[in-house]
């Protein structure tokens, strides 16, 4: 029986370049309808998972399966997907309207409904009114929505995404991750997006599944994996994480293993306050301040060893330099510490 909620099934997929193993036997569901994406650093297996499911890659071992269908030997052409990537590829001699169209006239859609479609899949991806356009005359961002809406046009059951903001500029970069995942939620498409932007993946999500060394490290909400990270590797690589572990772990928590504490939920206190009740707290001395805009970053040298960083939300306006070198108390709740594997 297939499972119609399943989108994409893997099982097993191992893909080995000469003496390298880029992807070593994952297995990921994504589920119809969602915003999955493969997080990770570069080498760490993601793009070469999407070049699987795209058909551009062979596995040397495992399975994919596309909407119940086993499509592991089956070409690029024949699978329901479509791919945006970083570069744009759009025809530069055509305008918007003919770029988006393209795909329908090699299928050889009649005109009305090639017209009809691509006019649908400008509006989708708010270009109305664009398509006499040539690319030239566009933004990056506009050009990047025009590439989704050729991908779109063809109404793939999924649509993949290789790091397809990584040349736009921050402030655009961030306008598109808002503008993408509404795009995603209205056309109710399964989106598979890779990045190695823990902001994109956190912004856009629905799960992420953080790759390291060929594996999925940990699967999950954005919230899980950054407020209950499993392994230390997430833990350093979604946000920024203080680890407590050996003789540290036992001073401060009174425990063993290797604890995640984020900076955000770490108070910074004066040495004559005090930790409220159910709060960890530890002695240190401040080593720098690092104003941020709209935060400022404590780097603390503990007195117990090792050093935890701290961040403090710019309500008002205050210079807080004068800090470095005072000691301070650091406090946080029980219930933000979380152990990790290694």
């Amino acid at each position: 029986m297939v499972d119609e909620t399943v989108a994409i099934r893997l099982r097993g997929l191992t893909r080995t370049f000469a003496d390298v193993t880029a992807v070593d036997g994952v297995d990921l569901d994504v589920l119809d309808g969602e915003f999955l994406t493969l997080l990770g650093p570069s080498g760490s297996g993601k793009t070469t998972v999407l070049r699987m499911i795209a058909g551009f890659e062979r596995p040397d071992s495992g399975t994919i399966e596309l909407a119940g269908r086993d499509v592991t030997a089956v070409p690029p052409n024949g699978r329901d997907v479509n791919t945006v990537f970083q570069d744009y590829a759009l025809f530069p001699h055509m305008s918007v309207q003919k770029n988006v169209e393209y795909g329908l006239r090699v299928k050889k859609v009649a005109a009305a409904d090639r017209t009809r479609r691509a006019t649908e899949a400008l509006a989708a991806v708010r270009l109305e009114g664009y398509g006499d356009r040539a690319p030239s005359q566009l933004s990056g961002g506009q050009r990047q929505r025009v590439a989704l809406a050729r991908a779109l046009v063809n109404r793939p059951r999924v649509l993949l995404l290789d790091e397809p903001l990584g040349a736009l500029d921050l402030k655009l970069r961030e306008q598109m991750q808002v503008e993408l995942k509404a795009i995603q939620r209205e056309v109710g498409i399964t989106f598979v997006f890779v990045t190695h932007d823990q902001d994109e993946a956190l912004t856009m999500s629905d799960r992420i599944a953080v790759f390291s060394n060929g594996r999925i490290e940990q699967l999950g909400s954005p919230s899980e994996v950054y407020e209950h990270p499993a392994t230390t590797f997430v833990a350093g690589f979604v946000g920024t994480s203080n680890l407590l572990q050996g003789d540290a772990a036992q001073t401060v928590l009174g425990k063993a293993g290797t604890w995640s504490v984020r900076p955000e939920k770490i108070e910074v206190l004066g040495v004559d306050q005090q930790a409220r009740e159910g709060q960890h707290a530890v002695r240190g001395t401040v080593r720098e301040v690092v104003y941020v805009g709209m935060s400022t970053r404590f780097v603390v040298d503990l007195a117990v060893g090792g050093s935890l960083m701290a961040v403090r939300q710019n309500t008002q306006s205050a210079e807080l330099g004068h800090l470095r070198g005072q000691d301070v108390l650091l406090a946080w709740a029980s219930e933000y510490e979380y152990r990790v594997s290694e």
